[in-house]
């Protein structure tokens, strides 16, 4: 028997499993025609554990980042209508807040298409985004907003702050779980980050994450899941601290975390304080708390089962919107099929004519909708069911029903 993987950032060997969804291909990685003819589709083990002495939740480091981000990765962030919405009211209230200008810098790390910092131009304040995948990094720069092609680490800082790139400003959305080395990744903010500048981490909370049993949010591109209580150990040991944090609906359920260089002047909010006893009260900083996860996962994976079974003795069809990846999870843990869902749905150019990975469910236009009528219509990104259903309520001309299944199958009235 090997030895057990060790801990990303404490190094203390893993013994307690949270939950194994099995071996699932990458969930980001849509199939063309001709690699689904080939037949080469690689999966890996996709096995969560949480350490018993930081308690950071954390896959097996199986699968090398450069497979996972390469130059086609397929996510753009200005397919999201709603994303976009929330990424422009963060650049008018950090603007606001830190008085932003001219004179000004805001540096995001995985800026991806520009999403975010298009904002930012829209108000005259210079900006810079670093992304390692170059297909969205040239989609930013036909935005207006610079871009590096790279990985963000501590050689990254150290090359930005010896050009004089220092930053009133930091955001870091949703790519602090993508990191396989998050201590070298972090160091890397303490050299790019002016010293009374301000740094911002949004994540999905490992709470929700727990209680609302989002496991379809685990896959090979997410290293780790985050709690206030994990990420304050990795902060204090890279020469940072968090101040301040706000609770944010996004992606079911994360935080938005303000950070700055340890010796900053920003002075510690009441917000913060009550997160951590919140955390404390779940018993997340208790090792058994994190042993029951399983059997939940287990229960919502057999109530879609059903809901399959129930389609097809209707003689119904069921489709899915949003070829997204925790849709992946989801469909490759229940071992769902393209006899089961016979179409995805996704507003992407980039996915459309391609086939989701494991499930090998082809995927449409939105505006094929309308052609192949199906009965129901599973919503995969559940984080964005409402934006979903208003988009598709013409589903109910012809009976069409939308359902999801998370915490468990529901058909939506």
């Amino acid at each position: 028997m090997s030895p057990p993987p060790l801990c990303r950032f404490c190094r203390t060997p893993l013994t307690q499993t949270f939950v194994d969804l099995g071996r699932q291909p990458l969930a980001n990685s849509y199939l063309t025609p001709e690699q689904l003819q080939a037949g080469t589709e690689q999966a890996y083990p996709l096995h969560a554990r949480v350490c018993g002495r930081c308690f950071l939740v954390q896959v097996d480091d199986v699968v090398p980042a450069e497979a996972i981000f390469d130059a086609e990765y397929a996510y753009f962030s200005s397919y999201s209508a709603g994303w976009v919405e929330h990424a422009r009211r963060y650049a008018q209230t950090m603007t606001e807040r830190l008085r932003l200008g001219p004179e000004s810098l805001v540096v995001e790390v995985a800026s991806n298409d520009g999403y975010l910092l298009q904002h930012f131009v829209a108000m005259d304040v210079p900006v810079l985004g670093i992304e390692p995948t170059a297909n969205t990094a040239e989609a930013a720069r036909e935005r207006g907003v610079p871009t590096e092609v790279a990985f963000f680490n501590a050689a990254t800082g150290q090359m930005l702050a010896a050009r004089g790139q220092r930053a009133d400003l930091m955001a870091a959305n949703n790519v602090l779980a993508h990191v396989p080395d998050i201590n070298d990744f972090l160091a890397g903010f303490r050299h790019v980050l002016k010293p009374q500048g301000v740094l911002t981490f949004e994540f999905p909370h490992l709470l929700n994450l727990i209680e609302k049993v989002q496991f379809d949010t685990i896959y090979h591109e997410h290293f780790s899941y985050l709690s206030l209580l994990a990420v304050e150990q990795v902060l204090r040991a890279n020469g940072l601290r968090a101040f301040d944090v706000e609770l944010l609906p996004t992606h079911g359920g994360s935080l938005r975390l303000f950070c700055a260089q340890q010796a900053s002047g920003h002075a510690e909010t009441d917000a913060l304080g009550a997160l951590r006893a919140r955390e404390a009260a779940a018993g997340l900083d208790r090792i058994e708390t994190y042993g029951g996860f399983t059997p939940r996962v287990e229960a919502v994976r057999d109530s879609f089962r059903s809901f399959l079974a129930k389609v097809k003795a209707e003689g119904k069809t069921l489709a899915a919107y949003g070829a997204a990846a925790k849709g992946n999870t989801f469909l490759n843990y229940c071992g769902t099929t393209a006899a089961q869902v016979t179409a995805a749905y996704d507003a992407n150019p980039a996915k459309q004519g391609r086939f989701l990975p494991g499930s090998h469910v082809p995927i449409f236009s939105p505006q094929t909708v309308a052609d192949q009528r199906p009965d129901y219509v599973l919503i995969l990104p559940w984080n964005l069911k409402d934006e979903v259903m208003r988009q598709l309520a013409f589903i109910r001309d012809w009976g069409g029903r939308f359902v999801t299944a998370s915490p468990e199958t529901r058909v939506l009235d």
